[in-house]
């Protein structure tokens, strides 16, 4: 069975015009849907349980590699081996993104599950700063860029195939477990360091215990591998490659960028507020409650991942609140919550006693559901299915590296450069303006098919 029939009933040709979508509907598979939604999930998850451990276990790796008597050096250090991977990041969008467009999508995805799972595993792997001296920082930092330039087209891609696969009126349902996965993946990775923590000595933590999460990357690789190795090409991009008699043009990266310039300016304003507040509240609160508040370290993680599950439990029914409501009323809510709520959470955070660092964390990360819950579903239907791929790789990826992935040296250094501990609340409180700007030109995209796509309807 083909790739175009095995999803969908109809898929007919049509122009290859950039908006405009063919006549007749498409009528997607729901057994089909479900298996494409798992194995991009799961890609999400292996990508986020690294960065995961890696941000709950910060303190530890900068003992292991960046030996110094400074704690906040050895913290500064760790966060800018952890950036480093952001900046090549726009380098894989680049490659990966226009290659998702010409050859495929599923086939990108697996090549990036296999130097995702490669890159953590190999983290696991690399002799201490004790052991070979300088090389180990180096060793670290080839690892994270490797990370990153597979993370270059893993987000951009999976969001792609889901909400091409997705019904146009489940689609912000469907694209909201792709940050399942995320959340999913975060709290396997901070489940495991918290449980390392609480039950090995430092000692052991130091020599041994820090490998052994992302030595679990390799396992979990093969996993994500095979199911989306088991995957067929979205319907949308099979229907492309019909109306184009099965050639599959090689899109110049002019047109992916200045022919998509208004669309690439609010992916990049919403992606800044996306991962600004995502980077701030799942990778840098940790170590800002264990290394600038002295709070107890088991603790801190416990309620991070207390958190996290609040917002698993809250994404698919907010997900399907933007199929009712849209997607522009959801953003706009988070992006105002931000602005209005950030000193207050943090000042509840600083106050040190559990519940309060609780209901601080509760109240941003509960905002922070309204983007992980619209994102997926919005960011592709910002672009037309020729370019989707690879627009969509680049736009995310510049503002990721320029801002999300950046969010947490670049805090550290600035609460080290003014003493300010509320620089965490002024950062998504700016984060938050460009937010609500970009969406307030986003035109709404709920119930309405994607640019360049079919009407897409679920087969009963």
């Amino acid at each position: 069975m083909s790739a175009a029939t095995a999803a969908t009933v109809t898929a007919p040709a049509y122009p290859s015009s950039r908006t405009q979508a063919p006549p007749g509907p498409t009528v997607t598979d729901p057994a089909l849907v479900r298996r494409a939604v798992k194995a991009a999930a799961l890609g999400n998850a292996m990508e986020w349980f690294d960065f995961g451990v890696y941000s709950y276990i910060a303190v530890t790796l900068g003992k292991v590699f960046f030996p110094s008597g400074d704690p906040t050096a050895q913290l500064l250090s760790t966060f800018g081996a952890f950036a480093a991977a952001f900046l090549v990041r726009p380098l894989g969008g680049v490659v990966f993104g226009p290659l998702g467009d010409r050859v495929g999508r599923q086939k990108v995805l697996a090549v990036t599950m296999i130097m995702m799972a490669a890159g953590t595993f190999a983290i696991g792997l690399i002799p201490s700063y004790a052991a070979i001296g300088v090389w180990a920082p180096v060793l670290l930092l080839v690892a994270r860029l490797v990370q990153g330039f597979s993370t270059g087209g893993e987000y951009a891609g999976a969001a792609t195939f889901i909400a091409e696969y997705a019904p146009d009126k489940r689609r912000g349902f469907l694209g909201s477990w792709l940050e399942f996965g995320t959340l999913a993946g975060y709290i396997g990775g901070a489940g495991l360091v918290t449980l390392m923590t609480a039950l090995l000595s430092d000692g052991d933590l130091m020599s041994w215990g820090w490998r052994v999460p992302f030595l679990v990357a390799g396992p979990m690789g093969v996993v994500g591998l095979y199911l989306r190795m088991r995957l067929e090409e979205t319907p949308a991009f099979a229907a492309q490659v019909a109306a184009s008699e099965a050639a599959r043009p090689r899109v110049p990266l002019r047109e992916m960028v200045a022919g998509q310039w208004r669309a690439l300016l609010l992916c990049v304003g919403l992606v800044l507020v996306f991962n600004v507040t995502d980077y701030m509240l799942l990778s840098y609160m940790p170590s800002y409650l264990t290394s600038e508040l002295a709070y107890d370290e088991t603790h801190g993680l416990l309620v991070v991942l207390a958190v996290m599950a609040l917002m698993m439990v809250v994404q698919p029914f907010a997900g399907a609140l933007t199929d009712r409501v849209g997607r522009r009323p959801v953003i706009a809510a988070g992006c105002a919550g931000f602005l209005l709520l950030s000193v207050p959470a943090l000042l509840l955070i600083r106050d040190g006693s559990l519940w309060a660092v609780g209901l601080g964390m509760a109240a941003l990360g509960l905002l922070l559901v309204c983007f992980t819950a619209s994102m997926p579903a919005a960011l592709p239907a910002l672009f037309p299915t020729r370019v989707r791929y690879g627009s969509l790789s680049i736009g995310f990826n510049v503002s990721v590296s320029l801002f999300g992935g950046t969010t947490p040296l670049v805090v550290t250094a600035l609460i080290g450069a003014t003493g300010d501990m509320m620089m965490p609340a002024y950062y998504m409180m700016a984060a938050a303006v460009i937010g609500g700007t970009a969406t307030w030109y986003l035109t709404e995209s709920a119930g309405r098919p994607l640019p360049g796509s079919p009407p897409s309807v679920t087969h009963r």
